[in-house]
This record gives structure tokens, sequence and C-alpha cells, in this order.
């Protein structure tokens, strides 16, 4: 049977003439993003939906089959239209973003390290299908990891024993606030595999290894906010993904894994890049029209349906400072005439209403 792996405590040997071009390559276009992302007023406007569609990649590995669009809907009307299972992968797929949005606000008090990893823990499983796995704990009992059905005489990998936790996670917090590694995103490769090899929760370890990579960028001063979000490239690219975090398990092969990691981080960083300009782009040319409204919440609303590109009307009533429905159902009108939002439901009562051209580019 296989025996717990034996983790060796960080920082590990690696060779960086063999990924000098990588390295410089990432770095370049994180350089380019982040400086796209320093110049912009809105910030905020692009966040929301492209941290809901790196949660919906980052929990699709895991499993979940709920889209970017059935999340959206999910927050606009407060229900799923599929069964329960679906509603709890949209529940997930929201407590990540939360997890994220917390995370940010807890750097401001605490280094990354034990206490910081156990409360995102604790979001990302909040009264979801987790919730009697430990939340916000450390296991106490083994794991392994291996293919649907596996037993652990057939698993793929057998992380170190619970009682090797502690020292682990200490070991590799020091290790994540260190100011002396020659590079940041080599850093933070190393980091997250090693996240993933101690396994140190019963549930969520993927979600939240994949959760810091942007944290740490962001923590280290790398991104302005951590708006870089490789689940996708993981998701597209799974198999080479654990492939190559096998590699390192098995024949320590460092090299291969960093720089695995670092082209997703420049294939994302470019990705990311472009759907930024996109949305900008798609701002500034939506606001122009908004002059002929002759609406003082014509640009209010136009921020909110970014921030949530499947809204309701409901929703959008919390939002709007004024009384009058009237005035906000007029306008939606005017939204819809220059087809701007399309009414999905076609009912007269509880409609959503989409921002297409916003989902297009975030899909």
């Amino acid at each position: 049977m296989m025996k717990n792996h034996k983790l060796e405590l960080l920082p590990p040997k690696i060779d960086y003439t063999l990924i000098i071009k990588e390295i410089s390559e990432a770095n370049r276009v994180l350089g380019s993003l982040n400086g796209l992302l320093t110049n912009i007023p809105n910030q905020s406007l692009l966040i929301s939906p492209l941290l809901t569609k790196e949660a919906v990649a980052s929990s699709k590995i895991e499993g979940t089959q709920a889209t970017i669009e059935e999340v959206f809907r999910y927050e606009a009307d407060g229900k799923s239209s599929e069964k329960d299972s679906k509603e709890q992968d949209i529940r997930e797929i929201i407590n990540y973003r939360t997890a994220i949005h917390i995370a940010i606000e807890l750097l401001k008090k605490k280094p990354i390290g034990e206490n910081f990893i156990k409360k995102l823990h604790s979001i990302l499983l909040d009264s979801v299908r987790g919730t009697n796995k430990d939340k916000g704990n450390f296991r106490k009992i083994p794991v392994f990891i291996g293919k649907p059905g596996a037993t652990i005489d057939n698993a793929i990998f057998i992380p170190p024993s619970a009682k090797e936790l502690n020292d682990l996670i200490s070991n590799w917090g020091k290790f994540v606030n260190s100011i002396d590694e020659p590079d940041v995103l080599v850093q933070t490769a190393i980091a997250h595999y090693q996240f993933e090899a101690i396994h140190p929760f019963m549930d969520g370890n993927g979600r939240i290894g994949r959760l810091l990579i942007p944290i740490m960028l962001y923590e280290k001063g790398i991104l302005s906010y951590p708006l870089l979000y490789v689940s996708e490239y993981f998701e597209r690219n799974r198999d080479d993904y654990y492939a190559y975090l096998r590699l390192v398990d098995k024949e320590n092969d460092w090299e291969s894994w960093v720089k695995y990691f670092l082209i997703s981080i420049k294939e994302q960083g470019l990705d990311t890049q472009n759907k930024v300009m996109n949305m900008l782009d798609l701002y500034k040319s939506v606001k122009e029209k908004l002059s002929d409204f002759n609406s003082q919440y014509a640009i209010h609303l136009l921020d909110i349906i970014f921030e949530n590109p499947v809204t309701s009307f409901r929703n959008i009533k919390t939002k709007i400072n004024t009384n009058s429905y009237q005035t906000i159902y007029n306008l939606l009108d005017k939204f819809q005439e220059e087809k701007i939002l399309i009414e999905i439901t076609g009912g007269k009562r509880n409609k959503i209403y989409v921002f297409d051209e916003l989902m297009k580019i975030i899909r």
C-alpha cells in the first residue's frame, strides 16, 4: 500500500536557468496588466463579473456544473431553475467569490498563514455540501487522492499525516511571507504546489489553493487588485494541471511544474487584459448613448448592470435612490430600446434583464 507522501520543507532548489524565459514573459504580461488596472477609474465595475468567472472555473475543476449565467440568474431572482444540486453548486461558487473579498480585508490585519487559510475555508464551506467536513479546521484523519471510487490501496497520492500538518503549514506560511525569494511568480508556483500536497483540510483544498494565487500576487504588490484568475486555464487543461503537480510528487521535478504555472499566468494575464480592455470599451460606448436619456439615474443603472449583468427590477430598486418605481421602469424601457438590456422571462412580473454584450465578453 502507498505510504503518506514525505514532503520536504520549503524552499526547494530550483534551477532558474531552465525557466528564465517563462519568468520573463509572465512578469512582463503581469506588469502590463497591472499598468492597465492601475490607470482605470472604475476597478470595482470590472471586479465582480470577472471574479464570478474565476469562482465558476475553480469550482468546476472540483465537479460543480453551474454556469456563470446560472450564478448571475440565481442572484437576480434568488432561486435556481434547476434542482437542489445545482443550487448547491451556485452557493459554493458565491462562497468562493465572498472568500476572495474577505481575503483582501484580512490582509490588512494578518499575513497569509494558518489563521488566514482557516478563515477562508470556513467561508468557502459555509452552508454547502462540505459543511460536515469540519470547516475552518485542519483534518484530523488520513486522506487520499484518487479517481472516483478509488480506495487508499489504489490512490494516486496520499498527503502527509495529520500530525505533520502544523509544522508543514508553519513552514509554508514562512515561505509565502518571505521577501528573499528571487521571483514572486516562482514563489507563488511553489507555494501552490506545497499547499495542494499538504492538503490540510478534509475538503476544499483545491479551491483554497487556487484562490490564494491572485491573493499572493496582490499581497506581494505584483497586482494592484487580485484581478488575475488562472482557474480557467487549469480547468481547460485539467489533465496537464494535475500531471505537472504529480511530477513534483514522483520525481521532484519542480522546474516542469513551475514552467507550466508561469505559462498559465502569462496566458491568463493576456486573456484578463483583453477582457478588461473590451469591458472598458463597452462601458465607454454605452455611456455615450446615455446622454440622450435625460435621466440622472442612467449612469447609475449602467454601473449596476456592469457589476451584475443579469439583474431584476427588485435588485435595481434597492440600489437606485428613488421612490418612483415608474422612473426605474421608464429607464429600463430605454435600456431595452437601445438593446443594452434584454428581458428574458417574457412575463409581466418578476422580469429578469441581461446585459448581453457584457456576457459575451466574460463567458
